[in-house]
């Protein structure tokens, strides 16, 4: 029997505002609150699955408040393979751990497609993501 809880994310893209998010939020916690899902429930650490929403950058630390005390996780959409420097427009995934963010999502195909993220990128980001403590979600194709 595996030890391991299926886990659902929902990825935000280049979507969002600060009102849409909170109402996204809410809805979610209040309707994974109203969930049947058998003897367990997701309103407590003993859920049968984990739940993460992945907002942009610019609301992840925002997006991080509105889940206090809800069972939900926040995770990024990306990660710099790089720690610090002059990388403008950059993440870092120790910039992601201090905001909270438990995952990140690394290899997405839009990623790979539109902005040229090589196998050996990706690979560079996953183990960015694991030196921060962070869980990757590597992507591997559609």
């Amino acid at each position: 029997m595996s030890t391991r809880r299926p886990l659902v994310a929902g990825n935000w893209k280049l979507n969002g505002s600060r009102s849409a998010n909170r109402a996204l939020v809410v809805a979610i916690a209040d309707g994974l609150a109203s969930a049947d899902l058998g003897p367990d429930t997701l309103a407590g650490p003993r859920a049968p699955l984990d739940v993460l929403i992945c907002p942009p950058f610019v609301y992840l630390a925002e997006v991080v408040g509105l889940v206090e005390g809800r069972y939900l996780a926040v995770g990024a959409q990306d990660v710099a393979v790089e720690e610090a420097g002059a990388f403008t427009g950059e993440v870092s995934a120790e910039m992601l751990r201090d905001v909270a963010c438990r995952y990140v999502i690394v290899g997405h195909s839009e990623r790979r497609a539109l902005f040229g993220d090589s196998d050996e990128r990706v690979a560079a980001k996953v183990a960015a993501a694991l030196r921060a403590g962070l869980a990757p979600i590597l992507c591997v194709g559609e």
